[in-house]
């Protein structure tokens, strides 16, 4: 059996990296007390809009001890959605590029069990759980704690390497590791983010008002969307991308090699007409595994009526 903490980091890193992660970092399971007075400040002034489960799991979402019992270690992990190809009518409402293939949430879920099982295998009785992005887990500060990258003025991950268009996602286990250092803030002065938002949803650097930004409109909001935001998408439907397209790293992306990531053969191709004359059964099928079904249809049909 392998005995040291540094046998035990590298195993899992080789095991991670095998799996298809672009990269893996390792942070110490513990409070985040930088986090705790933003957070609180963000729900006050009501940022999260209709997003009430934002609210839920105050404490929790700030020390991941309390989300899983023993937690000595957060174990980050990134995997790249970036797409070869785009949607191919540019006057066509857009969906964001990490909504075109297979819900992530199945694909990344089978990896991290098993990641979590090889490491049980390989080193003993390991607790923890795996979360993608569906729990209370503040996913871009532990992977930014874990040396992965840093959070933008857009308030996503980016690195150097790559931008910023993977997934996030974690296993909080009990067992000591190697733990890794942040990097530095590599923004600068840079703020072609905030200038190319159209909703003003960059509210000052490193702050995204959530009720403001198109993705809240487009997936989150359940009921009809303002009229004062009216002519302001972009033509997006679903999601948005604009503030990581503009981000100068990201000229940096690199195509994804998950197969489950590519879009059904007949979603880059749909025309403008195509969408506004989208029925529910065309629905059903370009979108059977998507994350795009949950706005339902009546939520996109919404959507694109919206962008006329």
């Amino acid at each position: 059996m392998l005995t040291t903490k540094q046998e035990h980091t590298s195993l899992i890193k080789t095991e991670a990296k095998r799996l298809g992660f672009l990269s893996c970092g390792i942070s110490k399971a513990e409070f985040l007390e930088k986090e705790a007075p933003r957070l609180e400040k963000w729900l006050n002034q009501n940022m999260h809009g209709e997003m009430q489960y934002m609210e839920n799991h105050f404490d929790k979402r700030l020390d991941p001890t309390k989300l899983v019992e023993g937690s000595k270690s957060v174990v980050s992990l990134l995997l790249n959605y970036y797409p070869s190809e785009n949607q191919q009518d540019s006057t066509a409402p857009k969906i964001s590029k990490y909504a075109y293939g297979t819900d992530y949430h199945f694909i990344i879920k089978g990896k991290l069990k098993h990641l979590l099982n090889f490491i049980q295998d390989k080193i003993g009785e390991v607790n923890g759980r795996a979360f993608v992005d569906s729990a209370p887990v503040l996913d871009k500060t532990w992977a930014a704690k874990s040396g992965l990258g840093w959070v933008g003025k857009h308030s996503n991950l980016i690195t150097q390497q790559v931008g910023s268009f993977y997934f996030i996602a974690e296993l909080i286990i009990d067992l000591e590791l190697v733990y890794d250092d942040p990097i530095t803030d590599h923004c600068g002065t840079c703020t072609s983010c905030i200038d190319a938002c159209p909703t003003q949803a960059i509210v000052e650097p490193y702050v995204v008002d959530g009720s403001k930004c198109i993705s809240y409109f487009t997936i989150e909001l359940k009921n009809e969307i303002p009229n004062s935001v009216k002519g302001q998408f972009d033509n997006w439907m679903f999601g948005c991308d604009i503030c990581q397209d503009v981000c100068p790293w990201n000229r940096f992306s690199k195509s994804h090699n998950e197969p489950l990531f590519n879009p059904h053969p007949e979603l880059l191709s749909m025309t403008k007409k195509d969408w506004k004359e989208i029925t529910e059964d065309v629905f059903k099928r370009i979108f059977k595994k998507s994350a795009v079904k949950r706005t339902k249809f009546s939520g996109l049909k919404r959507n694109i009526e919206f962008l006329k």
